[in-house]
């Protein structure tokens, strides 16, 4: 009496057998590390969120019979006697793009294994991300005490204005306050020479990947929510 004996091995089809010896002798399978893929696989699910909120908030501004409030007006800033519309918008678009410049040069720097430079350059961004959510804290202050504009309501026109601006602004502000801290985290790091000892910057491109994209999101805001 034979015993034939069939192993998994043998089960495997012929054509599966290279994918398997592949993936079980190289210990990374991709070019692309975790760390960079994950903070994409992030950004993207990011994006479908935001894109939702100003879809919503799209649809609204077009079906809503009551008047839309006048952004200029209510985002004009009282400078010298007169009322410059958007000033402190343009002011904080302005700081936001600088800072996507000097976290792109921060990541030049960091490949450069340049460590004093990149760390100052990602201090310096995360600086512009502090004066950006100051600033848009003084915005908010100033809508709610002194142009009365809540969630539910508001004198300049419909009542859905205010839900959409703190939602969308400050789901925004939530994200750059979030990559001050990331970005400081790193910041340090960096300046301690952990990156040097581990012979490894590719973390200051992942924490730059968040950081241009909350630049780009704000571009969309600022198109949609101030100009329209």
């Amino acid at each position: 009496m034979s015993n034939n004996h069939v192993s998994h091995a043998d089960l495997v089809p012929d054509n599966l057998k290279g994918l398997v010896a592949d993936w079980s002798s190289d210990v990374q399978a991709f070019k692309v590390r975790w760390s960079k893929a994950m903070m994409w696989i992030f950004l993207v699910s990011d994006t479908f969120i935001f894109g939702s909120f100003l879809s919503a908030y799209m649809a609204v501004r077009l079906t809503t019979i009551e008047p839309w409030p006048n952004t200029s007006e209510v985002f004009a800033l009282h400078v010298g006697g007169s009322d410059i519309p958007l000033l402190l918008i343009a002011i904080m678009t302005f700081i936001l793009i600088s800072s996507s410049g000097t976290m792109a040069m921060a990541v030049t720097s960091g490949y450069k294994k340049q460590r004093v430079k990149t760390g100052v350059l990602i201090l310096l961004t995360a600086l512009g991300g502090v004066g950006f959510v100051g600033m848009q804290m003084f915005e908010w202050s100033k809508l709610i005490f002194e142009e009365g504009i809540r969630p539910w309501g508001n004198e300049f026109g419909a009542d859905q204005f205010g839900g959409f601006f703190f939602m969308i602004t400050g789901f925004h502000g939530l994200h750059v306050s979030i990559g001050v801290v990331y970005l400081t985290t790193i910041a340090v790091r960096v300046l301690q020479g952990r990156y040097d000892r581990l012979d490894d910057y590719q973390i200051v491109e992942v924490a730059g990947l968040y950081w241009h994209f909350v630049d780009l999101v704000w571009i969309f805001i600022f198109a949609f929510f101030y100009l329209w």
